[in-house]
């Protein structure tokens, strides 16, 4: 749960300027000596101090083949962040998709749980009950998410999501900068360094396409369909795949 020593009155109205310069001091002091390829993960930390939740992740990729968890609170934002990859679906897909942020304040019942019901249902298994989802990048674009969750219900209030948009719009700036100070020639490593956890996802998405001579997106969903069938991550039904033990071919 967040610290509001720094906010009072976390139920009032948006941040004022007043308000808005204690965030920007914030903000600041969470990355004071912090290198730049470990600044996303601090601001990210930052929100998880001063917010009103339980924990929060930052993905990256626009599509569902470049997915991926780039730094997570805790264990169960981790798998949350999973729970969203192995099935292509939830707020975070969402928000990825329509480059718009994505606000399901009960996972339990009602419109957010019927929008993702089986991600809905594996979440709060989780003790996941809201997951709020920024999506990360210039207007219309994403290029990921900032992840928010609760284990209750209710909405982010003004104040909160006065803080998490700037939050999301540092974050952005941070991941820009790191592809900017790349060496000329070296691609994203950024991303690639966050995507190494999913290699064996694309390996085995590769394998998929030539035993049954299907493209890319029909792979990884054959893959994800097995993964759900069996009650698997993603990443797990891969290994079974690279090892043999499967050939999805059925």
């Amino acid at each position: 749960m967040g610290d509001f020593s720094a906010f009072p009155d976390d139920e009032g109205p948006p941040f004022g300027m007043e308000d808005l310069k204690r965030l920007s001091q914030a903000l600041g002091d969470s990355v004071a000596g912090v290198s730049g390829i470990d600044t996303p993960a601090a601001l990210c930390r930052a929100c998880v101090d001063l917010l009103d939740v339980t924990g929060a992740s930052v993905s990256l990729g626009g599509d569902n083949d470049a997915q991926t968890l780039w730094w997570s609170s805790d264990p169960v934002a981790g798998q949350l962040a999973e729970t969203q990859y192995t099935l292509g679906d939830g707020p975070c897909r969402s928000a990825l998709e329509l480059a718009a942020p994505v606000l399901a304040a009960d996972l339990t019942g009602g419109a957010d749980a019927r929008r993702w019901p089986v991600f809905a249902q594996q979440a709060v298994e989780l003790g996941v009950q809201a997951v709020f989802s920024i999506p990360l990048g210039p207007a219309g674009l994403a290029v990921g998410s900032l992840d928010l969750y609760r284990d209750r219900t209710g909405p982010l209030s003004e104040r909160d999501r006065s803080f998490a948009f700037p939050a999301a719009d540092a974050i952005t700036t941070a991941l820009f900068a790191i592809q900017a100070q790349e060496p000329a020639g070296g691609g994203a490593a950024w991303l690639d360094a966050a995507e190494r956890d999913h290699d064996e996802v694309h390996q085995a998405t590769g394998m998929i396409m030539v035993f049954l001579d299907l493209d890319a997106p029909q792979a990884l969903a054959r893959l994800r369909a097995h993964a759900f069938t069996y009650e698997q991550s993603v990443t797990e039904a891969a290994r079974d795949v690279l090892a043999g033990r499967v050939r999805l071919d059925d």
